[in-house]
């Protein structure tokens, strides 16, 4: 069995196409197989790149991109500026792959991409996200570094820095000690200083900055990074008066606390007080003379009259015998 195939390059990726014709008198095709073969290719998911380590490579270090890849893969391509470079077979198929530079030249700076092949299929995957491979070079000075205000900033300010070098620098970057990647760029027209402000500074933005700068002609060379400064963010003091003026409310709020609870007591005070005359003045006013019927207490249901005892005399007279 001899088997030709035609291939074709669509927008970078390699299909298959046509009709896989066997040697003989029978013809099989096989144009449904690529076809499911294409349409799975279509929802491969993108690979991602990775530099190890992240940045501070310097010329002669090792350097490592590593492609974390979806799904299990057999082929992994690397490419670098969109030129296919390397190709990693993986014999047991695995989800990373690597490409080591053991020391690393002027040549390997630049821009790298890598997509990766299933084995049951001849279709590739969509290239990563791209990743810079940036060299430090210790032959270019690094940048001198200024903060103003050079004292602790109030929280809601504006802090600047400014990174210089009068020989050489197209392109400034601000770096912070803990973040990975610089947090800020500058590109400038001419060779002088950037100027990198920090607006609405909070205490998240408090810690250690330098910088560094790529040279003319060279987007993949960096100087070192040259000397830091420390930001300093300080809480926003209260506005004079506030402490008294807080203070004052206490009192006031203390004050009046009092004051409730002493005309609350008051008006007990008063209520017993009042209580007390009113009863005595009813005793008064409801003397118990012998020879009257005693006196009662209406609010006393054990003293009604009807439960009172009466004494009554009654003298009887005998009939007189007629002379």
């Amino acid at each position: 069995w001899c088997w030709r195939s035609f291939w074709v390059s669509d927008n970078g990726d390699v299909v298959p196409q046509g009709l896989v014709n066997l040697c003989g008198t029978r013809t099989v095709s096989l144009a449904g197989w690529w076809l499911a073969a294409a349409s799975r290719a279509q929802h491969l998911s993108r690979p991602s790149l990775s530099l190890h380590p992240s940045q501070g490579v310097s010329l002669g270090d090792t350097v490592t991109l590593r492609c974390h890849l979806p799904q299990p893969a057999a082929w992994v391509r690397l490419y670098k500026e969109g030129h296919w470079i390397h190709s990693n077979y993986k014999y047991k198929v695995q989800d990373t792959a690597d490409f080591s530079f053991l020391s690393t030249n002027w040549q390997h700076a630049g821009t790298y991409r890598c997509r990766y092949r299933l084995p049951w299929s001849a279709v590739e995957s969509e290239k990563s996200d791209p990743v810079e491979l940036v060299l430090t070079d210790h032959r270019f000075p690094p940048p001198s570094i200024s903060l103003s205000p050079e004292e602790c900033v109030e929280t809601g300010t504006n802090a600047t820095i400014q990174c210089g070098n009068k020989d050489y620098g197209a392109a400034f970057l601000l770096h912070k000690d803990g973040c990975s990647a610089p947090i800020q760029r500058q590109d400038l027209d001419v060779v002088g200083t950037a100027t990198f402000t920090v607006f609405g500074v909070t205490p998240a933005d408090s810690g250690t900055y330098r910088c560094s700068y790529r040279p003319w002609g060279h987007p993949f060379l960096s100087s070192p990074l040259g000397n830091n400064v420390t930001l300093e963010v300080t809480p926003t003091p209260a506005p004079p008066g506030a402490a008294d003026s807080s203070h004052g409310n206490l009192v006031v709020a203390v004050v009046g606390g009092c004051t409730a609870t002493f005309l609350f007591i008051l008006v007990l005070v008063v209520f017993f007080l009042l209580t007390a005359q009113r009863r005595r003045i009813r005793r008064d006013e409801c003397p118990a003379p012998s020879h009257s019927p005693p006196c009662f207490d209406a609010g006393n249901p054990a003293e009604k009259p009807e439960d009172m005892e009466f004494q009554v005399s009654i003298r009887v007279r005998e009939p007189q015998t007629p002379a």
